[in-house]
Order: structure tokens, then C-alpha cells, then sequence
């Protein structure tokens, strides 16, 4: 007998077209069973993927004992752990949506993040839960404190969750196209904006990395990019798809990572400028230490670099144009195909660079990068303004500028002038919330914030004051005192003092001029 449906554990029918995270987590228990899934390298704890599915339900039943359900917010402050993916295959059996909040941001903008999605519980881990405590009476909203480790009097053991849901029914699970995860973007306007996106979201950019590098059950993947972050994420997600390892990393440290790449054989991995430069330091320092089985690297570096690695390893660097909003990819393709492009269009997008009028551009020419199709976010958490203006003309709008040759490579060209992004290592930074941070300063009269080149970030971030009269403030000082109020990776890698800053007529700051006088290669 040939059924056209599936029942879920609880008996209700699933719809016959869906497929989830949760599938996939089902699926690879049954056909890879006992092969090892992950491994926590911090703790060596192994599991396999039978263990990984078994885990998954009994989270999820005990999440759904505590009440939560489908398009339920699930807050998570920890670093990489086995426990935080199962967090995210709980979710997906409930239907329930992910809030994975950066820990490298102040406590004041963790606290921002997690009240702007309203999450009825939050996981924390050792490292963090002092900083949940902290605010657990401003997050109306919660309900639950849980850990993702051995937890306290306050956070129910992670454990303890597991033994609870042991045996449990299911309860039903969600579609292709409900959210499975909200990740904040850098503040455009003051405050980060949460992107949502779907199941169907995340399964195809999974399908596109294995596809487009060749990933498969063979593959180990070093996973050292933190699960808050949409790279870290979906790396992780692909090679479970594919049946292979996730061997994972709590914090990045490149002798640390050398020795697990030799160790494990780890065959796949996401970079961001300095990530690679500094594991090819790292094993020149080692000589033991082989990157030899690294033979797929996607990511953004320098032609140097890139290059480097690929002439020491025999590898091939995948480059790539995406953000978070096109479910991290729009173009990607083998370094050597076209060296410091970003690649061609994937399969599943559409991606035009057009004018003001939302008309394409003719090949050569500059213009802004628009992207549809199904690996486009669901749009910004409770920002229906943000999402009618992203979202116009049935394009998303990413901001940036590029121009595509007539072979079809996407060359990125920056950013357009509303949209003063700086990127640090891969993380988003945006000009106005740093120079709030700036301005909070008593000596600081004015400020203008932007990026500029930088030999080990790729981007660095500046700063140009005037000081109130006579201020003895150092760039040192005002650096620690924005580190102080915003995360740390926000702060200014250099900072300059200057008398007056250039006006427009119209008596504003010049900033474009501000960048001209004191931007570029910074000494």
C-alpha cells in the first residue's frame, strides 16, 4: 500500500510537500544510524546520529510539557555545543523558532535582542548564565531558564530536560515554510533587526553547499564559527545533511584548530578574514600540524591568502556574495574560476545589480545587488516598514553595490550610502551605533565612523573626533570606553583627532568628505 501522507507521532497528518530540519535529523538516524554525527572537541563527547534524533525528541517533548509550541521563541546565549544544535532540531519538531543572540554583544544589547523577539524560555550555558540572570527581570516574557550544560538552583539542568522527555510522544511538527530561526542583523537605524528564517530557507542553502563543493558523508566539517551567526549555522546543517562530521569548536583558537583539522582529517570549513591567515601561521608553527585534508574552504579573504592556502594544501577556496537575508549566499564559485570576483548567481536565486528604478543595469556597470527567490529571509521581526521597503518591487534589496561581467561573475563594489555597513572579520557593524557609542563620551563633540582597509580584518573600523576644548582624551581611552558600552568587536581599530570636521551647505557633516580627508590605508 502506497500512503500520500505521513502521521507524526502524535497522529496528525503531515502536509505532503513539507520537509524540515526535523526530517532531516529523522532521516539521517535511520540511514546512518551509529556513524558518528558530532563531536564537542572542548569535552570529547561523541554522538552519533541514532543519538542525535533520540535526544531531539525527548527535547522537544520536554519543551512541550513546559508549554512550548508552534511559533514559540526559543533564546539562546551559549557557545557552540552538541546541545545547542539539539536545541535547534527541538524547535523544528515543535514548530517553535530559534533566537540564537550573539555573546560577544554588551549586556545591554543581548537584553535588546532577546525582548524584541519576546522568547518563553532562554538557554544559557556556564559561560553566560550570569549574564541572563542578570536580566532575567527585565525579560518579562520568559518563562523558563534551561541549560545547556549541568545548569544550577536556576537554570534546570540540561540533562535533567533530556530524562524528562525520555519516551514521550512528539507533538506535531512544523512546515517547510514556518521560521525556524531569528538572527539579528547590526543596527541600521539604532537597534539590530531580527531577520527570520524558514525551514525551506535553510535546507536549500544547505542543498546549494553541498552541491556547488562537492560535500558528502566523507566530510568532516571544523565547525568554529558560532552557531549565532548564519555561517555557522548552516555549515553545521549542510554536512549533517550529508551525512558527515561535525567536529566542533566552542571558541576559535588556530593551534587549536590545526590539531583537529590533523587529528579528525576535517576536510571543510567557512572563513572570514584573518580565520585562515591565521590557521596557515599557526601550521607553519606546527610541525606536526597538517592542512593537508582541508580541501574546501568557502568564504571572503584576501587573493593572498586565498591563495597561500590553495598553493600549500591543494584545496580549492570557494568565494561567495550573500548576507543574511539571502540565507547567506546569492553567488558563489571556485576562487581560480575568476580570482576576486564573488562568483555566479546559485542555482535557486535570481540576483540582478540594478538602478534606482529597480532596471537592470547593463554588464560593466555599478548598480545596487537585488536577489529573489525561495532563498530569500521571511523579512525583519515586527518591522512591517523595514519589510515593505526591502521588499519593494518584489526584489530584496540588499544595499549593497556590485556589477557583473560579461561572463556572468558578480564583483562587489561596496555599499550604498544608506547603508554604511563596516564588516570586521565577517561581523556587521553599522557607523551610526558606534557613534552613539562615541557621543555618549563627555569630551566628544562630533564624530564620524567608517571603514577602512585593515592587513588583518580586511575592514577595519575609524573613528574622527572633535573634542570638546582642552579634553586630554586619548584614541586609547575612547577605544576601552566604546568597548566599554557595545560589543567589542565594534570598537575602533583607529581613531583620530582633528579640529573641525568639512560641512555641506546645508551646515551637516560631510561625510563623504570626512572619508576622503582621513580614509584609506591607515597607518
Amino acid at each position: 500500500m502506497i500512503f500520500l501522507y505521513r502521521p507524526n507521532r502524535s497522529g496528525s497528518i503531515m502536509a505532503l510537500y513539507d520537509f524540515t530540519l526535523y526530517d532531516v535529523i529523522a532521516r539521517n538516524a535511520r540511514l546512518c544510524g551509529g556513524k558518528c554525527a558530532w563531536i564537542d572537541s572542548h569535552d570529547g563527547r561523541e554522538f552519533n546520529f541514532s543519538q542525535i534524533r533520540q535526544m531531539t525528541d525527548s527535547l522537544a517533548a520536554a519543551l512541550g510539557a513546559r508549554g512550548i509550541s508552534k511559533g514559540d521563541r526559543i533564546g539562546v546565549v551559549a557557545q557552540n555545543c552538541a546541545a545547542y544544535f539539539l536545541v535547534y532540531g527541538a524547535a523544528a519538531a515543535l514548530g517553535a523558532i530559534v533566537l540564537p543572540v550573539n555573546w560577544r554583544l554588551s549586556e545591554e544589547e543581548v537584553q535588546y535582542c532577546l525582548n524584541d523577539c519576546s522568547p518563553k524560555c532562554v538557554f544559557a550555558d556556564g559561560d553566560y548564565r550570569h549574564l541572563v540572570k542578570n536580566m532575567a527581570s527585565k525579560l518579562s516574557s520568559v518563562e523558563h531558564l534551561l541549560a545547556l550544560d549541568q545548569g544550577d538552583s536556576e537554570f534546570t539542568p540540561f540533562d535533567a530536560l533530556l530524562a524528562e522527555g525520555r519516551g514521550k510522544i512528539l507533538p506535531s511538527v512544523s512546515n517547510s515554510d514556518d521560521g525556524l530561526v531569528i538572527i539579528h542583523t547590526a543596527a541600521v537605524a539604532g537597534n539590530p533587526r531580527g531577520a527570520l528564517l524558514s525551514h525551506r530557507n535553510v535546507l536549500l542553502a544547505g542543498m546549494h553547499l553541498l552541491n556547488c563543493m562537492g560535500v558528502d558523508h566523507r566530510d568532516v566539517h571544523l565547525n568554529l564559527l558560532p552557531m549565532f551567526h548564519v555561517a555557522g549555522l548552516f555549515m553545521a546543517v549542510h554536512v549533517f545533511m550529508a551525512g558527515g562530521l561535525n567536529v566542533n569548536m566552542k571558541k576559535f583558537d588556530a593551534p587549536r584548530a590545526v590539531e583537529l583539522i590533523e587529528s579528525h582529517q576535517a576536510s571543510v570549513m567557512f572563513d572570514f578574514t584573518p580565520i585562515l591567515n591565521s590557521l596557515l601561521e599557526a601550521g607553519r608553527k606546527n610541525s606536526s600540524g597538517s592542512l593537508d585534508s582541508l580541501q574546501k574552504v568557502i568564504g571572503i579573504d584576501t587573493p593572498q591568502t586565498i591563495e597561500q592556502y590553495q598553493k600549500l594544501t591543494g584545496g580549492t577556496f570557494f568565494c561567495m556574495y550573500g548576507q543574511t537575508e539571502t540565507s547567506a549566499l546569492a553567488t558563489m564559485a571556485p576562487y581560480d574560476l575568476c580570482p576576486g570576483s564573488a562568483g555566479r548567481p546559485i542555482p535557486m536565486a535570481v540576483v540582478e545589480v540594478v538602478d534606482d528604478q529597480d532596471e537592470p543595469v547593463d554588464t560593466g556597470q555599478v548598480g545596487e545587488i537585488v536577489m529573489r527567490g525561495p532563498m530569500v529571509f521571511k523579512g525583519y521581526w515586527n518591522l512591517p516598514e523595514d519589510n515593505k521597503t526591502t521588499f519593494r518591487n518584489n526584489w530584496h534589496h540588499t544595499g549593497d553595490l556590485g556589477r557583473f561581467d560579461e561572463n556572468g561573475f558578480l564583483w562587489y563594489e561596496g555599499r550604498k550610502p544608506e547603508k554604511e555597513l563596516i564588516k570586521p572579520g565577517g561581523e556587521n557593524v553599522y557607523p551610526a551605533e558606534v557613534e552613539k557609542a562615541i557621543l555618549e563620551h563627555p569630551a566628544v563633540r562630533q564624530t564620524v565612523v567608517f571603514g577602512v582597509p585593515d592587513p588583518k580584518w580586511k575592514e577595519g573600523i575609524k573613528a574622527v573626533c572633535v573634542l570638546e576644548d582642552g579634553s586630554p582624551l586619548t584614541p586609547e581611552e575612547l577605544i576601552e570606553f566604546v568597548g566599554s558600552r557595545i560589543a567589542r568587536y565594534k570598537k575602533p581599530q583607529y581613531v583620530e583627532f582633528v579640529t573641525n570636521l568639512p560641512a555641506t551647505a546645508a551646515g551637516q557633516i560631510d561625510r563623504a568628505k570626512v572619508k576622503e580627508l582621513y580614509g584609506g590605508p591607515q597607518s
